[in-house]
C-alpha cells in the first residue's frame, strides 16, 4: 500500500497545538471541530484565541511555536513507515473516534490498517508469576489464531507476553506507547518494538520526542481499551495500572475479562476484585471468543502456527508420582510441605518434581515453590 504523504504545514500546526500549555485533548478536538484544520486554529488572531478561553501562555505558544519541539515531529514524519492519523482520516479507528476523549491525532509506525481490525487487549502485572506469563502467551496465541489482533502497552511482564504470544501465532499485534513514537520504553523491549513495527503496529497519541513521563501511561491505557472490543486482565495486584485500563474499558462500554487465581497469590487479588465488580471470569480463551462472537466476525477455526495441536503431557510413571501431583493442589507449595503431605523422603520428592517439571505437569515458582499445571480439557 502506497504511503500517504503528510501535509507538513498542517502537521506543524497540529504539533503546535499538542505542545501548547493549557490545552487538553478535549479542548483541542473542540477547536479542530470548530475551525476544520489545525492551521486554521493557529491562524486565529490572538484576540480570537482569547475569546475562546485560551490563556496568555497558550496564545503565545500558538503564535510563536518553539521550533525545537516541532522539528522532531516533522523529521519523524518523513520516515518511510511513519503515519499521522487525524480524526478526519478514514484510517483513524472507528472504536477510538467514538470516545469523548479520543486523541486528536495518532502517530503510527507500521501498517495503520491494522488499527481497524477487531482487537482484544491483554494486560497485567509487570512482574507476573510463571503461570501468569504462560497464560498471557497462550491466550494471545489462541485469540490471534482466531483472527483477533492482540493489543497491549509494551510494558514488561504480561504486556510483553501478550505481544509475543500474538507474534508466535503469526497474528498482528498493536503496541500503544506512553512515549512519542520515536522512543521505546522500556528499553529492554526495543527488539520487540522493532518486530511489532514490522509485523503489527506501534501507535501513540504523544508527539515525537515525548519522553516516558509517569502521567502519560494512564492516558495511554484509555487508548488500549478504546481500540479493543474487550480487555483481558491476566494478573494484577490490588494497586495496578491494569485496573486503570479495566476501569476505562468499563466506562467505554467494553467487555472486561479476568483470569482468577489462588487466594494466596497477591497478583490474583486485582483480578478477583474485577470479577466482584462485574468482570467476566474466564478459564479459557474460548470463553472470550464466545462472549465477543455476537459483535465480532471471528474465524471458526484457528489459523497459522497456533492451530498446531498441543502435545499431551506424558502419562505419569507410577502411583507415587500421581500421589505427589494430587497432593500439590493448584497453589504454590514447597518441597517441605509436599514431604509432609505425602510422607515421601525429601530426596524422592525433589527428584520426582524434576521429572514432573520436564514432562510439563508442574512449573517452578519463585522462592523454591512448585505449582501444578491444570490439565487441558
Amino acid at each position: 500500500m502506497a504511503r500517504e504523504r503528510h501535509d507538513e504545514r498542517e502537521l506543524s500546526a497540529l504539533l503546535a497545538l499538542l505542545h501548547a500549555p493549557g490545552l487538553g485533548v478535549r479542548r483541542i478536538r473542540e477547536l479542530l471541530s470548530e475551525q476544520g484544520t489545525a492551521r486554521a486554529v493557529t491562524a486565529l488572531a490572538p484576540g480570537e484565541l482569547r475569546r475562546r478561553g485560551l490563556g496568555e501562555a497558550t496564545v503565545d505558544a500558538l503564535r510563536s511555536p518553539d521550533p525545537s519541539r516541532i522539528e522532531p515531529g516533522l523529521a519523524w514524519s518523513r520516515q518511510t513507515a511513519s503515519s499521522v492519523l487525524l480524526e478526519s482520516d478514514p484510517r483513524y479507528p472507528d472504536r477510538l473516534r467514538e470516545l469523548p476523549d479520543a486523541p486528536p491525532a495518532l502517530f503510527v509506525v507500521g501498517d495503520p490498517e491494522i488499527l481497524a481490525l477487531p482487537q482484544v487487549a491483554i494486560v497485567g502485572s509487570r512482574n507476573p508469576s510463571p503461570d501468569g506469563r504462560a497464560n498471557a502467551l497462550e491466550f494471545a496465541a489462541h485469540l490471534g489464531g482466531r483472527g483477533l489482533v492482540i493489543t497491549s502497552g509494551l510494558a514488561e511482564g504480561i504486556d510483553t507476553a501478550g505481544h509475543e504470544g500474538a507474534l508466535r501465532a503469526g497474528a498482528p499485534t498493536v503496541a500503544v506507547a506512553g512515549t512519542g513514537p520515536d522512543r521505546v520504553y522500556p528499553a529492554a523491549n526495543r527488539e520487540l518494538a522493532h518486530r511489532i513495527a514490522t509485523e503489527g503496529v506501534l501507535v501513540s497519541e504523544f508527539a515525537p520526542g515525548t519522553p516516558p513521563v509517569a502521567g502519560n501511561f494512564p492516558r495511554r491505557n484509555r487508548i488500549i481499551s478504546g481500540l479493543s472490543a474487550g480487555v483481558l486482565v491476566v494478573e494484577a495486584a490490588r494497586r495496578s495500572g491494569s485496573l486503570i485500563t479495566a476501569r476505562f474499558a468499563m466506562e467505554q462500554g467494553r467487555e472486561v475479562f479476568a483470569i482468577p487465581g489462588s487466594i494466596h497469590n497477591p497478583l490474583a487479588r486485582g483480578c478477583h476484585r474485577l470479577i466482584r465488580d462485574g468482570a467476566k471470569l474466564v478459564e479459557t480463551a474460548d470463553d472470550i471468543l464466545e462472549e465477543l462472537a455476537s459483535q465480532l466476525r471471528l474465524s471458526a477455526e484457528p489459523d497459522g502456527p497456533s492451530a498446531a495441536p498441543v502435545e499431551a503431557a506424558p502419562e505419569l510413571p507410577d502411583e507415587d508420582y500421581r500421589k505427589l501431583l494430587q497432593s500439590m493442589g493448584y497453589g504454590p507449595v514447597s518441597v517441605d510441605e509436599l514431604v509432609r503431605r505425602t510422607a515421601l523422603t525429601p530426596e524422592s520428592v525433589s527428584s520426582m518434581l524434576l521429572l514432573l517439571e520436564l514432562q510439563g505437569h508442574v512449573v517452578s515458582a519463585p522462592g523454591g515453590l512448585y505449582r501444578r499445571i491444570p490439565e487441558r480439557s
